[in-house]
């Protein structure tokens, strides 16, 4: 079997680099990347969570670099279960999780990317956002009418704001990545087909049943906006088998971190000398 390395290079059909040519449609959520079976999945996968957990404790030690962890997905595409496995070895205490749901009256009393800027992780930490500023270029773009609870002044609200706000997203994130802050972004994509699958499993089986919501028909019935509107974002900012959502993004981040170089730091001298007096006093009990 291969390795998860060997794997991480079936990583890069789903990586997002260049927005011009990109199409939703050429993204088949049923694709699994030459993987056969859930049994080989997680064996990856397990590997991954064990290369993720080292890696984290030395993002943590070095502090100098932090890690955003952006999920986006439709209703029922697996965001929770993908998170809850993918960092299933993380250190949780330099770890947060943050969901945004929709905004309270303080938060559109500011700018839209605010709320998200005050839950930023810190050097040497994790950040995840379940949901995150992208929805203002999703949901929000759908349900036009949520703009008027934003107070913004009536001129600046054109047929324009949502290229304005993929630019302003954009610009956010490059300024986080000036200031040590690695950006990692994944739409989880799921078929109208299996979305339907998976609600109605949620109706069926009476321990799914609190996370059904009505709201969740509703958002299907905006399919198609919601499709759209992916796709203008993914364009302008740049998974029906969980099994396999879970290994690529596995896969994604431990590439990330890799590409971080990270490293213990080293100590100088002194602290050398320090470590000999302290070893010396402790061997003396």
């Amino acid at each position: 079997m291969k390795t998860l390395k060997q794997h991480s290079k079936a990583v890069r059909p789903y990586c997002i680099t260049e927005g011009d040519d990109f199409h939703l449609k050429e993204i088949h959520p049923d694709d699994t990347g030459g993987i056969h079976s859930k049994e080989e999945a997680a064996e990856l996968l397990a590997e991954g969570v064990k290369k993720l957990a080292a890696h984290q404790e030395k993002l943590y030690a070095q502090d100098s670099w932090a890690l955003l962890l952006i999920f986006q997905a439709m209703d029922a595409a697996g965001k929770d279960s993908t998170i809850k496995h993918v960092m299933s070895g993380v250190n949780p205490q330099g770890c947060e999780v943050t969901s945004f749901k929709a905004p309270s009256t303080h938060e559109l009393n500011h700018d839209f990317l605010w709320r998200a800027t005050v839950a930023l992780p810190e050097r040497g930490r994790i950040g995840i956002f379940n949901r995150s500023y992208y929805e203002e270029a999703l949901v929000v773009r759908v349900h036009q009418t949520m703009l008027a609870k934003q107070k913004i002044p009536p001129q600046l609200v054109h047929k324009g704001i949502w290229k304005e706000r993929a630019e302003d997203i954009s610009n956010f994130e490059r300024y986080l990545a000036h200031n040590g802050v690695a950006v990692c972004k994944f739409f989880l994509r799921v078929s109208r087909k299996e979305q339907r699958k998976r609600l109605l499993e949620r109706l069926d089986e009476p321990w799914k049943n609190w996370k059904f919501s009505i709201a969740d028909l509703k958002e299907r019935d905006c399919w198609n906006d919601y499709m759209e509107a992916y796709e203008d974002a993914i364009r302008r900012t740049a998974a029906d088998h969980k099994w396999f959502t879970r290994l690529v993004i596995a896969a994604a981040i431990i590439d990330t971190l890799d590409s971080l170089h990270l490293r213990y730091p080293e100590i100088d001298d002194a602290q050398r000398r320090d470590l000999a007096k302290a070893r010396k006093i402790l061997m003396a009990e």
